[in-house]
């Protein structure tokens, strides 16, 4: 939807990830760096603190391989990471936050940094929700980490899981329409002027709508996990539609 605008928006700060072209031979940090650019921009922003000190690739790698978590092997083997993905995510966590804990006006600021052309303040809002499991209002590295597994390596299934869990606000196992206005109103708040088509008050009623019609099959006024998850299975470009998650997330 918004796919060219966000990564031009975003040119500047991905700048101190670049590689040079002529290196023959990638390091570990070099190829996670590579596989998550313009993608997911939580684990940008990890990658972007961890990177931020003057420090070359191979110092960086150095300090990768000597850093080891406590729980680590643990995390590792819930998550889709691997150690050392989780160590280079776990050393930029705790650089921008010493106590281990992210809290919801952090998670605010990091989508903040990667959608400056809107306000991404409400989607940050429903996507932290998400991540809090134990609804505590902060989040751990575990939680932090276990979110971005689903959403970034997760399968179809574990992806259309948590989306359905974003669009039902209230976790009664049901979609509501004024559940779904508040998530799409959101996002398109969050694209700013990059949204298609250009938002005013009916859009995000009239998206609702349409999708009402698709998935609420027997017409009575909610979307249940079961129509959720049929309608997406059969419908292609929704199951294609799923990439978006790796440029809003």
């Amino acid at each position: 939807m918004a796919g060219t605008g966000l990564t031009n928006c975003r040119n500047e700060q991905m700048k101190l990830l670049d590689v040079p072209k002529e290196e023959k031979k990638t390091s570990f940090l070099q190829r996670f760096i590579n596989t998550y650019r313009y993608k997911c921009c939580l684990i940008n922003w990890i990658i972007l603190l961890f990177c931020s000190k003057d420090h070359d690739l191979e110092d960086l790698e150095m300090q990768v391989v000597r850093y080891k978590p406590e729980g680590l092997e643990v995390l590792c083997r819930k998550s889709k990471f691997s150690k050392k993905e989780l160590q280079i995510m776990y050393r930029g966590f705790k650089q921008e936050c010493p106590t281990g804990i992210v809290n919801e006006e952090t998670f605010k600021e990091i989508y903040a940094q990667f959608f400056p052309q809107g306000d991404s303040s409400a989607y940050a809002h429903y996507v932290f929700n998400t991540f809090d499991h134990d609804r505590n209002g902060s989040l751990s590295f575990e939680e932090f980490v276990m979110g971005l597994s689903v959403l970034s390596r997760g399968t179809l299934q574990e992806r259309l899981q948590w989306a359905f869990n974003l669009y039902d606000i209230n976790g009664d196992g049901f979609i509501t329409k004024d559940e779904m206005t508040d998530i799409v109103s959101a996002i398109y708040e969050m694209m700013g002027r990059f949204s298609e088509p250009m938002i005013d008050e009916n859009t995000a009623k009239e998206h609702v709508e349409r999708v009402f019609l698709k998935m609420d099959t027997n017409r009575d006024g909610v979307i249940t996990f079961d129509e959720f998850m049929d309608t997406c299975r059969r419908d292609e470009n929704i199951t294609k539609g799923m990439a978006i998650f790796d440029t809003v997330l």
